[in-house]
């Protein structure tokens, strides 16, 4: 077998393979001999069907069928001897495949980037810290209550915190705007959940009023088109109700889960889910800085392959998220939707790696062990949750992928310039800004 390898791009390989005919030729001579014996032809006996004609009956299929096995056999025959590491299956184009002849094609394929490291020392990380403070455990039980309030309809001017069961259609310039309608619409005062302006106006209306709301669309708004523009709402207001807040007793507790006979031992439940929140939302913000510093300071290309495989994998779980199952086909998602977010994956996937490899850097039983107990934690049998773990090797790898990749985190704080900064509980929980 014959190999020659081209470099089309700075991750692109063309590997022109030949195979000797005798190596086609052979197997399927082979098989022909099998089919003869084998197959059943009118006007011929079991086997006793001669070789030229089960060769003109079944010679082209079989060829076929031994190309293409040849085919994954030599290519990766191939690259092992060239030493390249394909990144997803070859193109494959034929350039001769006559019967009797050396058999020729053309595979196209992308190899992974070779990756040199650069210095992290150079890294400015900022790592910040937080405490659950009295206030934001009174704030957070305020919105529990508010979560399990009991809404009645009241005839009463409305007022801030009151619900709204609203139409209403919006003008900019004198014209209609694209989503600027709504019909039953519920709306809480003062939730913010519409533009500066809209909620104010609805102060003080009662159930059947039409009030002509004044509201400016912030500069950040995503509606290029409407960006800072003020617009006025005519808004018809359907009913208005107050909210009862719950007692705060055991058939409350429960409604969260949580198993507590008095106040303060509910207290203690709920700063500790606080705090375990709060806590991944900071180790999320600080993976999320180091890794885009990691991507920022090594510019490599990354193939096409990954990035489309990382593509599909993130259109699944997009249907998966908004529940589309099998009535939405993953495929029919715009490519464009995903396309930075697999790109950016695959990057600090590929960095990842690299980090770990010349670092030798390696989750060990202890360290696995651990995180599957602090999983296992939230949970009411956390024994059952550990033995599960234990009994699934997809999911024991998924824990030892993401302890490397806290070991990997680590290896990288260790030689960036890190500095300290204390946040207060509800910026630590925001999601890091893109």
């Amino acid at each position: 077998m014959q190999v020659s390898v081209e470099t089309t791009s700075v991750l692109e390989r063309q590997m022109t393979i030949t195979v000797p005919a005798e190596r086609i030729e052979g197997d399927v001579n082979k098989r022909v001999q099998q089919a003869a014996r084998t197959q059943r032809l009118d006007g011929f006996r079991p086997g006793k069907v001669p070789m030229k004609v089960a060769k003109q009956r079944f010679g082209a299929g079989i060829r076929q069928d031994v190309i293409g096995e040849v085919i994954q056999q030599s290519f990766y025959e191939a690259v092992q001897q060239e030493n390249v590491l394909p990144a997803g299956g070859p193109q494959i184009e034929f350039k001769n495949d006559k019967d009797g002849e050396d058999f020729q094609y053309v595979a196209t394929f992308e190899v992974y980037p070779e990756i040199a490291l650069s210095d992290f020392t150079s890294v400015e990380i900022e790592k910040q810290s937080s405490e659950v403070k009295d206030e934001d455990l009174e704030q957070m039980i305020d919105t529990l209550r508010k979560q399990q309030a009991n809404w009645s309809e009241v005839e009463t001017a409305a007022v801030d915190a009151d619900r709204l069961k609203i139409d209403f259609e919006g003008f900019v310039g004198g014209e209609a705007f694209e989503g600027g309608t709504a019909e039953g619409m519920d709306l809480v005062l003062g939730s913010n959940s519409m533009i500066p302006g809209f909620e104010d106006g609805l102060v003080g209306a009662k159930p059947g009023d039409e009030v002509e709301v004044k509201a400016t669309f912030p500069e950040d708004y995503h509606a290029e088109e409407l960006k800072g523009k003020d617009a006025v709402f005519n808004v018809k207001v359907q009913t208005v109700s107050s909210s009862e807040l719950p007692e705060l007793n055991e058939e409350f507790f429960t409604k969260f889960g949580i198993e507590a006979a008095d106040l303060e031992s509910f207290k203690v439940e709920v700063r500790s889910n606080m705090e375990r929140e709060m806590k991944n939302a900071l180790k999320m913000k600080l993976k999320d800085q180091v890794f885009t510093q990691l991507v920022d300071i090594n510019g490599i290309e990354v193939p096409s392959a990954l990035v489309d495989s990382e593509i599909d994998n993130l259109r699944k779980q997009a249907v998966q998220r908004f529940g589309g199952g099998a009535e939405i086909d993953p495929s029919m998602l715009p490519k464009e939707m995903f396309e930075d977010q697999a790109k950016r994956r695959v990057t600090v996937g590929l960095l990842v790696q690299e980090v770990i490899k010349v670092n030798e850097i390696k989750a060990d039983d202890d360290n696995v062990r651990a995180a599957v107990e602090e999983m296992a934690s939230t949970y009411q049998e956390p024994k059952e949750v550990i033995d599960w773990y234990y009994s699934n090797d997809d999911m024991l790898n998924q824990v030892k992928s993401l302890v490397l990749e806290d070991l990997v985190i680590d290896h990288l704080l260790s030689s960036a310039k890190v500095t300290e900064a204390a946040v207060a509980y509800e910026d630590a929980i925001k999601p890091a800004q893109q």
